[in-house]
């Protein structure tokens, strides 16, 4: 006796899968950035990314390309509102808010955003493990699917200088990070970029928890790493910023559901 017909498949066009969206105005471009900007914020200070005032997450201006939105100097990450926010130009001098911008940090995303244009945010924090990678002066290993995002595409930057406060040194470190997605600072920590917000705070997120997994598979033992061809193939699977981006959307529901203020 033959069974109960299954069900027919859905027509594919009738799921749901979210994509970046497409913005009709440019206010409505920057209102998004800023939101994704404050969202992102939240989460490093979730996740403990947040060391005293260090530490930076900053998007471009979709109109004023050399300004860009920045987390206010010595308010937590974990308060940040899309009004607290502060757009300041290429030189950090605010052009709106009522915050000053951390100098030290800011010289570096500035020379970052003029030096890739192609750039919608950069991310840097004093994160734990990231700044236990950047004392080892290594770079991140094909260990994991994960890590293999970023194989071939992490740069290090081979020196330590102190509080960068000059101009010459960010466009040093913005040299040295070239078309690369990722930097270790060497004794400083980890910085990575995006094509959005979402990009720039997934890749941050995945390489701190990649430099992790390292770290304890090297207290461990010795680890096992993925072979060239693999490692290129997966990164070429895993390692744009569309799969961050996508990544990354769980997160966001995440913080904006549970903390909606953020939008203010």
């Amino acid at each position: 006796m033959d069974g109960p017909t299954p069900p027919s498949p859905l027509p594919t066009a009738t799921l749901r899968f979210a994509m970046p969206p497409m913005h009709e105005s440019v206010e409505d471009e920057r209102r998004h950035r800023k939101e994704r900007l404050a969202g992102a914020l939240r989460l490093f200070g979730r996740l403990g990314f947040e060391d005293g005032v260090s530490g930076h997450i900053t998007a471009r201006d979709p109109e004023f390309t050399d300004c860009f939105w920045v987390n206010p100097f010595g308010m937590s990450f974990r308060h940040v509102s899309v009004s607290d926010l502060v757009l300041a130009n290429r030189d950090g001098q605010v052009v709106e808010g009522g915050h000053h911008v951390n100098q030290a940090a800011f010289t570096v995303h500035a020379q970052v955003h003029a030096a890739r244009p192609d750039v919608v945010a950069v991310a840097h924090c004093h994160s734990v493990h990231g700044r236990a990678l950047a004392a080892l002066g290594e770079l991140l290993q094909p260990l994991t699917q994960e890590s293999c995002a970023f194989y071939e595409d992490v740069a290090l930057y081979d020196a330590y200088t102190g509080v960068t406060v000059n101009v010459e040194e960010g466009r040093r470190i913005a040299a040295v990070l070239g078309s690369h997605k990722a930097l270790v600072l060497r004794n400083h920590g980890m910085l990575t970029v995006g094509d959005s917000v979402d990009a720039a705070a997934w890749w941050f997120l995945s390489m701190e928890r990649s430099a992790q997994v390292q770290l304890t598979a090297q207290a461990a033992g010795r680890p096992v790493l993925i072979d060239h061809r693999q490692a290129v193939a997966t990164r070429e699977q895993a390692g744009g910023d569309l799969v961050a981006w996508i990544n990354y959307q769980p997160l966001w529901q995440d913080i904006s559901r549970s903390e909606p203020d953020l939008l203010d």
